[in-house]
């Protein structure tokens, strides 16, 4: 005799569906209906009519075998949930890994940028340079040109002018 092997996957999802529902206040307020329904009749019915008489054994019954199904399929649930956060995590982890190694990266490359800045002439150097030139050209005496008297006489008297004989 062989036992049915279900699909893993497909219990495991029907699990989860029906473990999401059993958190649900949807399924609270049925469950309380049902019960007040079912103690409601059982107390105000016609007593051959009544199928579950106090102290409600059947209706005992009937609650605890679906918390006996519904422990497991929340317990599978969970382990199934706790297998996707690990993934996650890891997935996480490795992205955090990458993100600090990019940065670490970044930083090297900031400081190289800056430090060959710091050889390089920047626009404001050039202009303070080319400033502190100007002003240093303003600051100069000019020079004067020499003086026109109007002699003939040459400015220096050991070298006679072209085309004069001595």
């Amino acid at each position: 005799m062989t036992l049915p092997n279900p699909d893993s996957e497909a219990f495991g999802q029907l699990s989860e569906r029906i473990a999401r529902y059993l958190g649900t206040g949807q399924f609270l307020v049925w469950m309380t209906i049902v019960v007040l329904l079912w103690v409601g009749w059982n107390v105000v019915a016609p007593p051959d009519l009544r199928f579950d008489s106090y102290p409600f054994i059947f209706l005992t019954l009937v609650l605890s075998l679906q918390a006996s199904y519904a422990a497991p399929l929340i317990l599978l649930a969970q382990n199934r949930q706790d297998d996707r956060d690990r993934v996650n995590m890891e997935q996480d982890r490795e992205r955090g890994e990458r993100t600090v190694s990019d940065t670490e990266y970044l930083t090297r490359e900031v400081a190289a940028l800056r430090q060959s800045l710091g050889e390089v002439a920047t626009r404001d150097y050039l202009r303070s340079e080319l400033q502190a030139l100007l002003k240093e050209l303003d600051n100069r005496p000019t020079p004067r040109p020499p003086s026109r008297s109007g002699s003939a006489e040459p400015a220096c008297p050991a070298r006679p002018a072209p085309g004069r004989a001595r």
